[in-house]
């Protein structure tokens, strides 16, 4: 009886268990903002109980079985899954699954879900640029899209950069179209990164519907708005920082440079500079006194959003204010913007558009990368001289005396500080941009849509050059002080009208046809003048108003250009069942920028897709979730030249003899080619597209080649009699030359939730790059460009390499001793006879002399792997974020070393030869003439490096403490950008350029990207 007694019981209690139920509320939330997901589903998983959360977020579902699984789903969100075990009110934050394939990807004048794609496309989201922290929005793309890649022009405050997309394919403008929500901008660094919801790569030909500013490839921007039937938003962002360089060259100290120059002089035969070097010590670190720390950078952001059922609306105000690492206040910078949208549904058919910003920037900035720069006149002034003088004026650094050995540091060299001192400049931009639309449905399936883009910018710039002695004979000497002012006006608008209607034929068969034209007109002018002898000699005196003195010269210029294309395009996008995938594409653009016999031409282009996954004969993998076949193919062209290429105007100067005097007048300027026309681009690609493991896993792999024919070529040597020597003259630009780019593209994604509390995405992508010239037809057969000293050219572009690549001497290691002197071909055309110590040359024709028709490829600046790592790892309120970025193969000039007997040098001439054995890579040195000093592989060196670009710690407080306050959200995080580069390289940054395709990768001193050390929050209400 008992036994029986305990077996009811046992039974009553296990149904009692079994059968309990649970009632679960709470509020459905956006992760990455706070924002209620209203009509979001909450679901018992393989269950048929499910509720909708409400317009606030807040849900109620009763009747949960103790141990099922709640399953939350938004349309673009990833699923979120929590196991139910007793009553309890909860918050679920469901994050944005940028790895969907029913994410909508703007594809230009229309859009597609991830499935349908059939380009090759790049995607960097608004989550991306939340972890990044971007100052400019270009640095988001570096390292998050395999085949972009981006460089730094300066790590100064609003420094350029250049994003190239698959490789650089012409000698002229390589930087991709930026387009934002339809209209043409020329600059998006300036924008500010918090206003950008979206931002989509077409590396392919997919670019084609932009027809002639396609060939380098398009970036489509989208920018946030608010949704609809949600309550306002108001979101706050603000982060302080404190910069500092992210490198120092180490150079010899006072006692190293001495103890150098001594064996130097000693070598030639001279006497000694520095017969005691006692008591020099360490001297003065130069880089320390141009360089500061804790240099700050503050952000504010501020937003509203929101929306009914028939309008929403975001409303957005930021502010930027950026110190530089060198120069203080004369390298800062402040950036403030602006910016509204509006969405309204007018009537059922009828929808408006707007989105208006605007901006304003102040800079300041100072000589950089160049001969006589301030990190140049850093690196290079020996640490022996002290900032300055006894009576506390700046040191006077000396030119040079053949009676005083060490104080030969040569003309261009003068003390930093001072130089600082003597540096006034300001620059301000005003920026209004915008536009605004209308969508209109005909008929069922068929809208129209016309849309007016605009920008407008006015800018003023004005340089003081103050009445300043450096130094006898310093090239920097300037004996009469002056003001150079100018003001700039820039235009641009675009008008789109285009319809676009779908259909559905048979169940099966979708058609999705555009078609519409593209009016785009740019214009503006711009005044420039200078004044001479400024009162007081003084920067607040610095006006052309108040100057005096003139000139028997023309002090004024200015200039005006309006340029105009008229383009027409269409495209139709077929799929069968989904699977079986098709685009066609033609564009036919008119463009005032050639002449009447090319001004108008036309680019096509196909894409195709097959979705083999969902094939019969594939099954029901589970291994492979989804996979997809694309190609394409198409013609793109490039117009990006000068304003009147095909005529000639009165743009240049001369003088002439009238009555008998010496009159100043107008000459010809750039010589006309009536037959030049546009660059063109065919592109090929071939990808494929995996997901894995229940989707985990998303693969994405390309291999494609651009072929760039008729580049636009400047500066065709032809004889100076026909006027282009003279001042303002120039050669005419011509279609001649080839080059083409072909690599393999790799990137992987996988996402994990191992756990409620603890998730992960590890996102690795990876790009191979072969560049190769294979025309030039511009009468010498190459093209040159880049500069090592004073007049050496550096670069070159000429047909079996890359562009750009390095042309030089060629070295094999240094002789060490007299008998390998003996034993070589003669190097004495080269400047000097060798001597044990020197740098051995390679005789490559094989003629048994080194002279300069031994000169050849020594490197080249283009990378041949690039590679992106990022990683985020979420656990409970914690995240976590590390970006990382890796060039191989590219290599730079170190043409930041003065080659004066007596200049200062970077440490690693310690290691220089001193006797047979001692060094094989570092020559003698010695102030007697050398052949060490011409262009060769020892100034080239690999500069392949991995850099951390970003480290984020966050943590988001329990919305269950916030949410009494009115507050949905509150994350507060500390960062470093720029952590650390690993690389050989002796310079700055390994990963900076000037921008130019040939000579891009000659370093005279890089201004160092800083390292910023962030703390942020980010609230929403």
């Amino acid at each position: 009886m008992k036994s029986n007694f305990f077996l009811i019981a046992f039974i009553l209690i296990s149904s009692f268990c079994y059968a309990q139920e649970y009632e679960i509320g709470g509020k459905v939330t956006e992760a990455q903002t706070g924002l209620p997901l209203p009509g979001a589903t909450v679901s018992v998983k393989n269950g048929t109980l499910q509720t909708i959360a409400d317009l606030d977020g807040n849900f109620k579902i009763s009747g949960v079985p103790s141990g099922a699984t709640l399953v939350f789903s938004y349309v673009g969100f990833s699923n979120y899954e929590f196991k139910v075990t007793k009553n309890e009110t909860i918050s679920i934050g469901l994050s944005p699954d940028a790895e969907s394939l029913e994410e909508v990807v703007v594809i230009g004048y229309g859009s597609q879900t991830k499935r349908e794609v059939t380009g090759a496309v790049g995607i960097v989201s608004s989550k991306n640029l939340e972890q990044l922290r971007p100052i400019k929005i270009e640095q988001a793309l570096q390292g998050t899209v395999s085949g972009v890649n981006v460089t730094t022009q300066s790590g100064r405050p609003g420094g350029n950069l250049d994003v190239r997309i698959r490789g650089i394919a012409t000698n002229g403008e390589n930087r991709p179209t930026f387009i934002v929500d339809g209209n043409i901008i020329k600059d998006i660094g300036l924008l500010n990164p918090n206003d950008i919801e979206s931002l989509t790569v077409l590396k392919d030909a997919q670019a084609a519907i932009y027809g002639t500013i396609g060939a380098n490839g398009v970036i489509l921007i989208t920018t946030k708005t608010g949704k609809k039937n949600s309550k306002t938003r108001i979101s706050y962002n603000t982060y302080i920082g404190s910069q500092e360089t992210s490198r120092k060259l180490p150079l010899l100290n006072a006692t190293e440079y001495a103890l150098l120059l001594n064996e130097s002089y000693a070598n030639a035969g001279n006497a000694l500079p520095f017969p005691n070097v006692a008591g020099l010590g360490k001297g003065t670190d130069w880089q320390d006194e141009v360089f500061d720390t804790g240099v700050p950078i503050v952000s504010h952001d501020l937003s509203a959003s929101g929306g009914s059922d028939k309008v929403t609306y975001t409303i957005s105000g930021s502010h930027l204010d950026q110190g530089g690492i060198i120069g203080g206040y004369k390298s800062n910078f402040l950036r403030n913007t602006a910016r509204l949208n509006l969405n309204a549904d007018l009537t059922d058919k009828l929808r408006a558009k707007a989105n208006v910003m605007y901006l304003y920037t102040s800079s300041r900035t100072f000589n950089e990368n160049a001969l006589g720069s301030v990190l140049f006149n850093a690196i290079n002034t020996p640490s022996i001289f002290k900032p300055y003088d006894q009576n506390g004026n700046y040191t006077v650094l000396p030119s040079g005396d053949v009676n005083t050995p060490g104080s030969n540091i040569g003309f261009e060299i003068i003390n930093p500080l001072e130089q600082i001192a003597n540096t006034f400049n300001t620059y301000n931009l005003k920026r209004l941009s915008g536009s605004f639309a209308l969508e209109y449905d005909v008929i069922k399936d068929l809208t129209v849509t016309g849309r007016i883009g605009f920008e407008t910018s006015n800018s003023e710039g004005k340089t003081f050059n103050k009445l300043v002695y450096y130094g006898e004979g310093k090239v920097f000497n300037n004996p009469r002080s002056s003001v150079d002012q100018n003001a700039i006006n820039d235009n641009s608008y675009t008008f789109d009208l285009f319809a676009t209607y779908k259909k559905t034929l048979a169940e099966d068969h979708n058609f999705a046809v555009t078609a519409g034209t593209t009016v785009f007109k740019e214009y503006g002018n711009g005044l420039n003048a200078t004044g001479f002898d400024v009162p007081n000699n003084s920067w607040e005196f610095a006006d052309i108003s108040l100057t005096t003195g003139y000139v028997d010269r023309k002090a004024a210029g200015s200039y005006a250009y309006d340029e105009r294309r008229l383009s027409h395009f269409g495209r139709l996008q077929y799929d069968y069942k989904g699977r079986y995938l098709l685009s066609a594409m033609i564009r036919r653009d008119m463009s005032t920028k050639f002449g009447p016999s090319n001004r108008v031409a036309y680019f096509p282009s196909f894409t195709a897709g097959w979705v083999i996954s969902d094939e019969s004969f594939f099954g029901e993998s589970k291994f492979i979730n989804f996979l997809k076949l694309r190609g394409s193919y198409g013609s793109l062209g490039n117009d990006q030249i000068k304003s009147n290429a095909y005529i000639s105007l009165l743009g240049g100067e001369a003088t002439y003899i009238f009555n008998g005097q010496l009159v100043n007048g107008n000459a010809i300027g750039l010589l006309a080619n009536p037959d030049v026309k546009w660059e063109e681009a065919k592109k090929f690609d071939v990808g494929l597209d995996f997901r894995l493991f229940n989707d985990k896993v998303e693969i994405a792999t390309d291999y494609f080649i651009d072929t760039r024919k008729d580049l636009l070529i400047v500066d065709v040597p032809i004889s100076a009699i026909t006027g282009i020597a003279a001042p303002g003259g120039s050669s005419p630009v011509v279609n001649a030359g080839s080059v083409r780019n072909k690599g393999f593209e790799f990137a992987i994604n996988y996402k994990e939730q191992l756990s409620d509390n603890f998730s992960f995405n590890v996102n690795y992508n990876v790009t191979t790059l072969k560049n190769e010239v294979i025309e030039v037809n511009n009468g010498t057969g190459f093209i040159e460009g880049g500069l090592f000293g004073t007049s050496t050219i550096t670069s070159r572009m000429q047909v079996g390499h890359e562009m750009g690549y390095f042309f030089g001497y060629k070295t094999n290691g240094i002789f060490q001793n007299q008998a390998e002197v003996d034993a070589h071909p003669s190097q004495s055309a080269l400047g000097a006879e060798a001597k044990p110590g020197d740098l051995r040359f390679v005789d490559v024709n094989g003629d048994n002399k080194i002279d300069t028709s031994d000169r050849t490829d020594i490197g080249s600046p283009i990378p041949d792997v690039t590679m992106g790592l990022n990683i985020n790892l979420n656990y409970k309120g914690f995240d976590f974020t590390a970006y990382a970025f890796a060039s191989i193969g590219n290599d730079m000039v170190r043409a930041y070393e003065r080659t004066q007997n007596d200049v200062n040098r970077s440490n690693y001439m310690l290691g220089r030869w001193t006797g047979e054995g001692t060094s094989n890579s570092v020559p003698r040195v010695t102030t007697a003439a050398t052949a060490n000093n011409i262009f060769s592989d020892y100034f080239v060196e690999d500069a392949s490096y991995l850099r951390i670009q970003n480290v984020q710690l966050g943590y988001t407080l329990n919305p269950s403490f916030t949410e009494k306050a009115g507050i949905t959200k509150v994350r507060i995080y500390t960062g470093v950008n720029n952590l650390y580069t690993f690389t050989k390289y002796k310079g700055y940054d390994p990963g900076a350029s000037n921008g130019n395709p040939i000579g891009g990768g000659v370093d005279n001193g890089f201004y160092p990207i800083p390292r910023t050390y962030m703390f942020g929050v980010n609230v929403n209400f």
